[in-house]
């Protein structure tokens, strides 16, 4: 196990460099002198708007402002000083990148542990009940509630809740977070819906394969009960992939809390991306994504290693 996580660990350090500089490039090739923009309509000197590109090294090339950025390449008298000291830049108002990340990410973690508390809860008995009664009701209900879930566009069914259950039932709050962990549930019930409806399906598929594989009918002969064949073996079995997609899922829900934070007005990362890239702050969506990616790669490795949980086939040395 040693190994496998040590080789995994090193096959994730080129992908962590290139998503990095490719969320780089993408900022960096934004149409539009983001320091012209921060001023608007004001007139400003030449020599203010290029001691702000300096400070910023704005004016470097594109692979001289990446490597000073993650902390490669020495920043004048500064020295080393980038993501991999710790220092994710700042604004153009002066505030770390870091102050506001720690500001908005708990809202955005807590959001996405309860989706995922959701999806997992709900997704897997939803597809575990489907299985093991195939071309039941419970069958056909999961199946085409998740299909008309899959059709819809999140923001509809966020703005629906909202209304439904925010202003016309008054079930729950549907902005802010005066009600504290309670102004979460709604949010984060949207947000896990339609991942929700992809481990309905998965669970369910899974369960329905392994529900006729050999060592199934093997454990039934030996006079092991169903129950006990399902709990112990078909359940385990099944869970494989699913525990993959939710693993991968728990940094995309992080990412895709973008739509969820602005419609119920939550001040979490999402948001700040959104905010960020409409007022051209090209230092805070670059370092709140540059945690994302390292989020996305770290439950990536968590997953691969809790497969030997799961199977004990699964050898890694």
């Amino acid at each position: 196990m040693g190994k496998y996580a040590a080789r995994r660990m090193l096959q994730l350090i080129p992908v962590f460099f290139g998503a990095t500089l490719l969320i780089f490039a993408m900022v960096y090739l934004i149409p539009g002198d983001p320091v012209r923009a921060l001023f608007g309509e004001r007139q400003v000197s030449q020599e203010t708007l290029d001691a702000i590109r300096d400070r910023y090294n704005l004016n470097d090339p594109f692979l001289v402002q990446y490597g000073k950025y993650m902390g490669v390449i020495p920043d004048g008298e500064e020295g080393l000083s980038g993501v991999f000291q710790g220092d994710f830049g700042e604004d153009f108002r002066g505030r770390a990148v870091w102050d506001i990340m720690k500001q908005r990410f708990p809202v955005t973690i807590r959001l996405t542990v309860v989706a995922i508390i959701v999806q997992s809860v709900i997704g897997i008995t939803a597809g575990v009940l489907a299985g093991i009664r195939r071309n039941s009701f419970m069958d056909n209900l999961v199946l085409v509630s998740t299909t008309a879930i899959v059709a819809i566009p999140l923001f509809v069914m966020e703005f629906g809740a909202q209304l439904g259950f925010g202003l016309e039932l008054g079930w729950f709050p549907i902005a802010g977070l005066r009600q504290g962990w309670f102004s979460y549930v709604l949010p984060s019930i949207m947000l896990a819906i339609i991942s929700l409806a992809y481990v309905a399906r998965l669970t369910r598929t899974s369960i329905v394969e392994n529900i006729r594989a050999d060592y199934v009918r093997t454990a039934k002969a030996k006079g092991m009960s169903s129950q006990r064949v399902v709990g112990r073996h078909v359940l385990r079995n099944s869970l494989i992939p699913v525990v993959t997609f939710i693993g991968v899922d728990f940094g995309a829900l992080l990412g895709g809390a973008i739509v969820t934070e602005t419609i119920f007005n939550l001040p979490g990362v999402g948001r700040a991306v959104f905010e960020a890239v409409n007022q051209r702050e090209g230092a805070v969506v670059v370092g709140i994504i540059t945690v994302l990616v390292i989020i996305f790669l770290l439950a990536n490795l968590l997953v691969d290693l809790f497969y030997g949980v799961l199977d004990p086939r699964i050898r890694y040395e």
